[in-house]
């Protein structure tokens, strides 16, 4: 029956036993998540290990390497600047009593959780702000980006309410469920969270990228017919090659894999169709079609899901049903899950190393074709001014593509 006091399930076990649920929900998931990683994650991308390196002066000269580093110091100072800001912000208020401002928000809880949301979202836009305008000004002075302002800015306001609604949704989720249940609102939440995570994957690539940028189908030609022949040879069912706009906002070049199932699809930018030979364009694709062939868009959708699950049984133990029943838990969950997410960066970013490593050996295998594998390389990082040779502590903790220099000691080892 329910509660007719809180709206809760009678039945429900006390403190202890929601601790004891929550301890048991945090280790199935962490087990899971370990045994996955074991066994799909290609740890030893190149048996029996990646070789050194080349030196940068091997491969770029003097000023471009002084370039790289100028334009990289400076990003970086945009970067970390608005990292610090948004953290200091976000602890500040979700650890201290201005959280309980949000309980004096108007309407019933799901407007108040809603409410919060948008605020804390839109003070920490604001205060990141500067650091985003300078790190745009940043990459308009070196040719990065040829995007007016105008777009920028809409594209800003975009990001910011696709952020906020996916926030609000998960908030209102988890308060809704605490609400509900005494107990069970722990393992409930973990699997509708990880649930979510498989529906937002599914949905990003025909929900959220168009928010960005149009696509168009790869024209048929040479290229196409290339994309089509290595897909069909590696055995790798293409649902669909585009190409997106992506030159009114940036310069440099890319390509990707989005979407599993009938969402999934290979992305390229029109910089790199458009202003790449066909040999170096077709280096990446395979790189592509190795991620395709891999499942690794599947691989990393269960792993981003175990972790949401994770998440939220840490979260359970650290806050308390109690709390997690009000308004006010808004700017304490929102910090929680943005320190959280910082504290395992060098695991997920870890973790895709090794499996852009995995691309990368498989584009050298499927091309056959080391010279345009090292051209495509070098033209990647001279297009995006990408640092030969960041800081090593920095790469291990954001890095989620080996550097230059290490893709490039690839070619080197397969002769």
């Amino acid at each position: 029956m329910r509660n007719p006091r809180d709206g809760s399930i009678d039945g429900a076990i006390d403190g202890s036993g929601g601790r004891t649920v929550a301890v048991l929900t945090a280790a199935t998931a962490a087990v899971a998540f370990v045994v996955t990683a074991a066994v799909l994650v290609p740890w030893q991308p190149l048996p029996p290990g990646t070789p050194p390196p080349p030196d940068a002066a091997a491969v770029f000269s003097p000023a471009q390497v002084a370039r790289a580093e100028e334009y990289a110091r400076w990003a970086r100072v945009w970067g970390w600047g608005g990292l610090a800001v948004h953290l200091a912000l976000v602890c500040a208020l979700g650890f201290t009593r201005v959280r309980r401002l949000a309980s004096r928000l108007p309407g019933p809880w799901w407007v108040q959780v809603a409410l919060a949301v948008a605020a804390v979202t839109a003070l920490l836009r604001l205060a990141t702000l500067p650091f985003g305008v300078a790190a745009q000004e940043h990459r308009l002075r070196n040719g990065l980006s040829g995007q007016p302002w105008a777009g920028w800015a809409r594209d800003v306001l975009t990001s910011t309410a696709v952020t906020t609604g996916t926030t609000a949704l998960l908030l209102v989720l988890l308060v809704g469920l605490a609400r509900r249940w005494r107990t069970a609102w722990v393992p409930v939440a973990a699997a509708a969270l990880g649930g979510l995570v498989v529906v937002a994957s599914l949905a990003y690539p025909v929900v959220v990228e168009p928010l960005f940028n149009e696509f168009a189908p790869l024209e048929e030609g040479a290229l196409r017919s290339a994309v089509l022949e290595v897909a069909e040879r590696e055995g790798v069912s293409v649902d669909d090659v585009l190409v997106a706009d992506a030159s009114r906002r940036t310069t440099t070049l890319n390509a990707y894999v989005s979407g599993i199932g009938g969402t999934r699809r290979v992305v390229l930018y029109d910089t790199l169709v458009d202003s790449v030979p066909q040999d170096q364009t077709m280096a990446v694709v395979a790189h592509e079609l190795a991620h395709a062939r891999h499942q690794d868009v599947v691989v990393g959708t269960v792993l981003g899901a175990l972790g949401a699950a994770f998440s939220v049984a840490v979260l359970g133990l650290l806050v308390g049903r109690e709390r997690m029943r009000e308004a006010a838990v808004v700017p304490l969950v929102m910090a929680l899950f943005t320190v959280g997410s910082q504290l395992a960066s060098p695991v997920e970013n870890g973790i895709s190393r090794r499996i852009e490593t995995r691309a990368d050996v498989e584009a050298l295998k499927a091309t056959g074709d080391p010279v345009a594998f090292r051209e495509v390389q070098r033209m990647l990082a001279l297009r995006s001014l990408a640092d030969p040779t960041p800081p090593a502590w920095s790469h291990w903790w954001w890095g989620s593509h080996p550097t230059v220099l290490e893709r490039l000691a690839l070619v080197s080892e397969r002769g």
